[in-house]
């Protein structure tokens, strides 16, 4: 099979060309069959590809000098979308020259031009952020949507289920994902009418490959116990941001706990195994890689500030999804849901 090169916007980040350029050599030991395409100032990603000549083989350049601000509007972008590293990334893939985009420019942007670009999949009304969370079983949790709706009903709420099992299967290998709805409580009463109706038609649903186990709690969201965890975006961002905050808590008050004495600084060197395990599980490098589910392509979103290490992690889920098809597998899952039937804002209609 020959597998679709991936566009990297090489100007988008923080860190810079080099660090876009590195990641994608990192992600290509992993990944040997694919080529990409790398969209930026010619004259920086040479310069940056004389350190991996195992790209410069696999890569072709797309020179372009104009970026898109971290701080800039979406609707300022989508205007520059054919001048800008970003929106020529994402152009590739519209035009089929690309399979995947990855980006670590500003998210508002990319998601506006993606929508636009890519549009949204047969059967999904709107495209959801979705990203790997750590927890303490054996496998990632993926949470979506993280931000791009910021209010959606239960037909959303049920097709991001869809789409967050089909991510799921091929991250976690597991043939059907423990799915759970974000919620104030378990309990099957709890929660708002858009809650209740989602979860009445993921039980009642019949041939998908998921699990539907209910509501879960956000305490609960990195015990391990499942797999895909739905929500709108509005709970889902402030779900996120409050367990990065608590990571970087936790690794701030070791570090301030462990440098207090000199008993402490001992302490610490008895227990840096265990530390430099802790630091490495909840290293937002090593979980890098937010995907926009739902539209016609594939496109990752990494942080801006990522290592060369995080932006092989993003290209390494787009190289993954690509391998496995992500796509014909939500496509598939909608067909199995279409004939199931949801009664959303008082008028009933097709779940997909």
């Amino acid at each position: 099979m020959t597998l679709p090169r991936i566009a990297v916007d090489a100007m988008g980040g923080d860190e810079g060309v080099q660090t876009m350029v590195s990641g994608a050599a990192l992600a290509r030991r992993r990944h040997d069959k694919f080529k990409f395409l790398l969209v930026g100032d010619e004259s920086r990603i040479k310069a940056a590809l004389d350190a991996h000549p195992n790209m410069r083989g696999a890569s072709e350049i797309l020179h372009c000098e104009d970026v898109v601000g971290g701080d800039e509007k979406p609707t300022q972008a989508l205007r520059r979308a054919k001048t800008t590293s970003m929106g020529l990334a994402v152009g590739a893939v519209k035009a089929g020259d690309a399979g995947a985009a990855v980006s670590a420019g500003n998210t508002g942007a990319l998601m506006a031009m993606s929508k636009l670009a890519l549009r949204t999949m047969p059967g999904i009304d709107r495209p959801a952020l979705a990203a790997l969370l750590p927890t303490l079983g054996d496998n990632d949790v993926i949470m979506l949507d993280l931000g791009a709706n910021t209010e959606c009903d239960a037909r959303n709420l049920v097709q991001f289920a869809v789409m967050g099992a089909a991510y799921s299967r091929i991250v976690t290998g597991r043939e059907e994902p423990r799915v759970r709805l974000l919620n104030i409580g378990t309990e099957e009463l709890k929660g708002t009418e858009e809650l209740q109706q989602a979860a009445s038609t993921l039980r009642a649903a019949t041939g998908l490959s998921l699990s539907f186990d209910g509501f879960i709690e956000a305490d609960k969201i990195n015990r391990g116990t499942c797999d895909v965890v739905v929500t709108d975006g509005f709970s889902g961002n402030i779900a996120l941001k409050a367990i990065e905050g608590a990571a970087r808590f936790v690794t701030d008050l070791l570090r301030s706990a462990f440098t207090s004495s000199l008993r402490s600084k001992f302490g610490f060197l008895v227990s840096r195994p265990a530390t430099e395990l802790l630091r490495h599980h909840l290293d937002p490098n090593n979980h890098n890689g937010a995907v926009f589910l739902g539209l016609n392509g594939v496109v990752v979103k990494s942080h801006g500030s990522a290592t060369a290490a995080g932006v092989a992690n993003a290209v390494d889920v787009a190289a993954r999804l690509l391998e496995n098809e992500l796509t014909q597998r939500i496509t598939a899952d909608l067909a199995e849901l279409g004939g199931t039937r949801l009664r959303t804002n008082g008028a009933e209609g097709e779940a997909a």
